[in-house]
């Protein structure tokens, strides 16, 4: 019974598992391997974008349908909580949990209400009216300052457990603090991997199974007795759902936001990067890819500080590597992923792992 819980979607790929488990390690280590402020930030980082990147794949890669209303989820499970605890002078987990409830309950009626409405036309027009919601809700949200702070955003206090300035001991546990900070840092982490355990399930369920069939060929569904506006709806609504959830992670975690911390265009383009890159319908793929380009988006201008100030004297190698020049090499970086791993990562090592079983070349 309890392996039934479990999804059968395995790594299958010992290159991948290996890398997976590194990931994992990692990111459960993150506050005593990386104790400083900025690498514990990007850790939780990776994990709210590994949930939310993973239930864009539901839509995305298992799907086949392009959403630019994704971020708004995101958006709205993070002024769920923001709200929740500015309204409240000592806001306790009865807030987070109304706040959380609350924006569950919103997403689930856009996204249905999008779904229903739109997924009844072709592919195309569904992404050009997810983008025209999106930008009108972050108009909203924009406008509504006495509610949502407005541009400036809502700076809150959370429960009192994961504070920053909530000491569990006096002295350091291996190099770590344990305070606030240190068990919000495991409440993200836990959340985070029964969220991705709970997706992999749901792909691997005939749910997700259909959902992969009307990916390919939503007229052959049809034809057999599936109900191809029914099952996009409700994969709109549960990855509305799960994009709520993360946005709600992030806002515990910053204690902070705003429209262009969860709501904002960059955050929508950042999804389709990091899925492109993990490889799309692979739920792993999300993992692999928040860590690695969140890695590359807070670390790159610093390797370029470091290599710019080693090769100063060479002059075009040293203006290309001056900080300020990130995305171009951001931009460079992608390309040669998308051109090594057409598939992302996790569809190359799996495809590199079928073929050696298979005794092909490599």
């Amino acid at each position: 019974m309890p392996g039934a819980l479990l999804s059968h979607d395995r790594p299958r790929s010992r290159r991948l598992a290996a890398l997976l488990g590194v990931t994992l390690l990692a990111l459960a280590l993150a506050p005593f391997l990386f104790p400083g402020a900025r690498a514990l930030d990007v850790a939780a980082r990776v994990l709210v974008f590994a949930v939310l990147v993973g239930s864009y794949d539901l839509l995305l890669g298992y799907t086949g349908l392009v959403s630019f209303a994704h971020a708004m989820f995101f958006g709205i499970g993070a002024y769920g909580v923001a709200i929740a605890c500015n309204l409240s002078a000592d806001p306790g987990w009865l807030d987070v949990a109304g706040g959380v409830a609350a924006a569950l309950a919103l997403s689930a009626l856009l996204a249905l209400a999008i779904g229903l409405l739109s997924l009844r036309v072709r592919a195309l027009f569904f992404a050009m009216i997810t983008m025209a919601v999106a930008v009108a809700f972050t108009t909203l949200v924009s406008q509504l300052s006495t509610l949502t702070g407005g541009e400036d955003g809502l700076s809150f206090s959370v429960p009192r457990a994961i504070r920053p300035s909530t000491d569990y001991l006096d002295d350091p546990l291996l190099g770590a603090d344990v305070d606030g900070r240190f068990v919000a840092y495991y409440l993200l982490f836990v959340a985070a991997v029964l969220l991705l355990l709970l997706l992999l399930r749901i792909v691997d369920s005939p749910f997700g199974r259909v959902l992969q069939a009307i990916r390919e060929n939503d007229f052959r569904a049809e034809a057999i007795g599936y109900r191809s506006v029914v099952y996009r709806s409700v994969a709109s609504v549960v990855a509305a759902l799960f994009a709520t959830l993360a946005g709600a992670l992030l806002a515990l975690w910053l204690r902070y936001n705003s429209p262009d911390t969860s709501m904002s265009m960059e955050v929508m383009l950042n999804l389709l990067l990091i899925l492109v890159i993990g490889g799309m319908g692979t739920i792993w793929g999300a993992l692999v890819g928040s860590a690695l380009f969140l890695l590359a988006q807070s670390y790159l201008q610093d390797l370029m500080k470091l290599a710019g100030a080693a090769l100063g004297d060479v002059p075009v190698l040293g203006a290309l590597l001056a900080p300020e020049r990130w995305l171009l090499w951001m931009g460079l970086l992608f390309v040669l992923a998308v051109y090594h791993f057409p598939a992302g990562i996790v569809g190359q090592l799996r495809a590199a792992a079928a073929r050696r079983r298979a005794g092909g070349p490599r």
